[in-house]
């Protein structure tokens, strides 16, 4: 089985292509991770408790966009040949150390996933998940980038 780590953006839906011409027939997980609002707060410096907000009903409500992005991922990995199910998680840690725990706890044989190709100061300033997946992870990570970005390094070699 492999996880396929899903977010919705263009370069995710490009690694669900590429994943099926690939690996055609394959299970699949197609895992979107969400954040509860109140880490997000925490994580952005932004913690100060905003008074006439419902925590649980956003949360419920980002764990519910989560299920509708996952839902699709996986319907675009079954169009691409993929035998994919939907999953999502809370965020535990950084994404990849929350994709990192997801591929642990489903024993997937491998990571796909996209890559926005964010170089120099961006890249240091977003950080890469799929740098730190890379990095850190103790099976298979393939990462694709979009086609635009595969274009673009292609124009650059020639």
């Amino acid at each position: 089985m492999i996880l396929i780590a899903y977010d919705g953006s263009a370069d995710a839906r490009a690694a669900i292509q590429r994943a099926g011409q690939l690996l055609s027939g394959h299970p699949a997980t197609v895992l979107s991770v969400w954040e509860r609002f109140q880490d997000v707060l925490t994580r952005s410096g932004a913690g100060m408790p905003i008074g006439s907000v419902d925590y649980d009903e956003l949360d419920r409500s980002y764990d519910e966009q989560a299920r509708e992005r996952a839902e699709e991922g996986a319907e675009l990995a079954r169009d691409a040949g993929l035998k994919a199910q939907p999953r999502t998680c809370v965020r535990r840690g950084s994404i990849a150390d929350t994709i990192l725990t997801e591929a642990d706890e489903l024993g997937a044989e491998a990571i796909v996933l996209g890559t926005r190709g964010l170089t120099g100061l961006k890249s240091l300033l977003l950080g890469s998940v799929s740098h730190a997946l890379v990095q850190h992870a103790d099976r298979p990570v393939i990462v694709v980038p979009s086609p635009e970005l595969a274009a673009e390094r292609a124009a650059r070699r020639r």
